[in-house]
């Protein structure tokens, strides 16, 4: 393969966003909160509120004014109606504060000596900068969703960052831990690297081991540094 540059989903992929959302609803919420139930039923909100974009019902919106609009009626769904607006923010920067996999931060360096390496997430760009400190990622550039006006699997998120990385599309890899959004990637001429993250959803969600459509699925990013050479 002649790749030169690898981008990177980001959500369950690189960050571990389940634990750490759920870390902070629990700080900010209290001990009588089901954390991981609510970090679950946040998420859920995640997909239907990006169709709302997609389909023309709401304009561009950011990934955190959408995460804001979903938390005040999942505040209310779990009986905390009247939580305050500095608790709020507080939990909608939870997204902007989730911390790497193990392996995530050594992978992506040694990546990062041989190939191009940069985020294609559904996160808007001040998320993905400030997630990068805090979680030491050591992107080459931050490629989001934000930056085309469509989200992910949109077509046009793909084609961005063949245009913006000066690349035909077969020179980059899309990694991600989901097959749906890897499918979309190699109909816009990518290559493809699955990375099997069994914890991501919590043990209700197993994920699949493989992807046998990709052109290498793999257990952590260190193992995708050995494959490539890196």
């Amino acid at each position: 393969m002649d790749v030169r540059a690898l981008v990177f989903d980001v959500f369950g992929t690189i960050v571990d966003w389940r634990s750490g959302v759920a870390r902070e609803a629990g700080r900010l919420l209290g001990a009588g909160i089901d954390a991981e139930a609510f970090a679950d039923a946040w998420r859920r909100r995640y997909v239907p509120s990006m169709d709302r974009v997609r389909r023309g019902e709401l304009p561009w919106t950011s990934l955190d004014d959408l995460h804001r609009a979903s938390l005040h009626e999942l505040l209310t769904e779990f009986g905390l109606p009247g939580t305050p607006d500095t608790v709020r923010a507080e939990l909608v920067l939870a997204w902007h504060r989730l911390d790497p996999w193990p392996d995530s931060v050594a992978g992506l360096t040694r990546l990062a000596q041989r190939y191009v390496i940069a985020s294609l997430s559904n996160g808007n760009v001040a998320l993905l900068v400030d997630m990068a400190k805090h979680g030491g990622l050591p992107w080459d550039t931050v490629l989001s969703a934000e930056l085309f006006g469509h989200y992910k699997p949109d077509p046009e998120v793909y084609d961005g960052a063949a245009r913006l990385l000066d690349m035909p599309p077969e020179q980059i890899m899309m990694v991600a831990a989901h097959v749906h959004d890897l499918a979309a990637a190699r109909a816009r001429g990518l290559r493809t690297a699955y990375i099997h993250r069994p914890g991501e959803k919590g043990p209700a969600a197993p994920p699949p081991e493989t992807d046998p459509d990709a052109d290498v699925s793999v257990a952590s990013l260190t193992e995708l540094a050995d494959h490539l050479g890196a």
